[in-house]
């Protein structure tokens, strides 16, 4: 595979400025044995969880360089449980959530899983933190919020450390806690996300940046898009939706059966939509039943963070569990229209590597 050489993708000891998210184990490998980055997503995992699935990585990697994202939203509580929280919810969004399960006939959950066994607090985000200043790995991004003592406390154990944003105004706020990179991520991107799209915030953030190395990210499934975030000053990109169909996603913690894959595959960059009815904060989905029905205007404006997810984490894993076919649905990007087949991770790097050098070559043809 050729080289695409950034003085980001130098730094990293990376052959391709590629930084590819996955909350699988055997995705995030591949893509750092194909030459990228792979950025493995802990947000599902419990703190004494992280070590296993950073070794799990660490196994199949040897010692190529690899990549966590962490969550840490602010305004979570402290001394609530999930049960308490539970107990405590609002009776109007109770009833929605049951009639939901009795409009679609959701059998019952059997499967403990993080959506109906977990409740995000400081102390679940302070725990995974301490896993990753324990372990080997090289890189860890904030994929929602952040704190300067976090950053502070990972560059010391020297970490590359960065961060996601989606609005120039989020800049301002990280700019002088010491960050190695960000990632600008455009409204067309799957899972949490902005307004902003992705051409126009990335040649602002890298603006705004000076030095400060820039990822590009939203709604990017093909080389030619990594050409042109290239042209616009940012030294790689970092790609999500584009690993969802590729065949090491089909096993692990977190494989994506048939049924949704042929969802997946069915789904073109006009079918998805942004809700909040999954966590609370807006999340590119495929569009479904799912997101329909949050979006009626019947439907109980959906609660923050975690509580959203307390009232319909045992719907979620039983849409999961049980295939229902009309509610299931995955996060995913407008770049989910590039993932037509089942192949492997290492030949969509190829192709995104070979696709960004021929728009580069392109590019320059309008050059004297």
């Amino acid at each position: 595979m050729a080289k695409i050489k950034t003085k980001f993708a130098e730094r990293l000891n990376i052959d391709v400025p590629i930084l590819g998210f996955s909350h699988s184990v055997d995705v995030t490998a591949a893509i750092t044995k194909a030459g990228g980055m792979g950025v493995y997503g802990i947000a599902h995992d419990p703190p004494d969880k992280v070590p296993g699935k950073i070794a799990a990585v660490r196994k199949q990697i040897g010692d190529r360089p690899f990549a966590i994202d962490i969550m840490m939203p602010k305004g979570m509580p402290e001394s609530e449980t999930l049960k308490s929280v539970q107990a405590n919810l609002p009776a109007d969004h109770v009833k929605f959530v049951e009639s939901l399960i009795e409009k679609y006939q959701v059998p019952v959950a059997t499967n403990k899983t993080f959506f109906n066994s977990v409740l995000r607090t400081p102390s679940y985000f302070e725990g995974q933190l301490q896993a990753l200043l324990d372990s080997d790995v090289d890189l860890v991004a904030f994929g929602i919020g952040l704190t300067a003592d976090a950053v502070a406390r990972l560059k010391a154990k020297g970490k590359v450390v960065g961060a996601l944003i989606g609005n120039p105004r989020h800049f301002a706020s990280y700019k002088d806690v010491g960050l190695d990179f960000i990632v600008a991520q455009g409204s067309e991107a799957g899972a949490h996300t902005g307004s902003i799209g992705t051409m126009v915030l990335v040649p602002e953030i890298v603006q705004l940046a000076g030095d400060l190395p820039v990822l590009a990210a939203g709604g990017i499934g093909h080389g030619s898009q990594i050409a042109a975030a290239l042209a616009m000053g940012a030294q790689g990109v970092w790609l999500g939706t584009t690993w969802l169909s590729t065949e090491e996603h089909a096993s692990g913690d977190h494989a994506i059966g048939d049924k949704l894959r042929e969802k997946l595959f069915a789904t073109g960059s006009g079918d998805t939509a942004i809700t909040h009815g999954s966590s609370g904060k807006p999340q590119r989905q495929i569009r479904s039943a799912w997101t329909e029905e949050w979006a009626a205007p019947t439907a109980p404006r959906a609660l923050p963070m975690p509580y959203q997810h307390a009232l319909v984490g045992d719907l979620l894993t039983a849409i999961d569990e049980h295939e229902v076919d009309a509610m299931l649905h995955s996060p995913a990007g407008q770049s989910i229209a590039w993932s037509r087949t089942k192949r492997s991770v290492a030949e969509v790097m190829e192709e995104l590597s070979r696709d960004a050098l021929a728009g580069l070559s392109r590019a320059g043809q309008y050059s004297d």
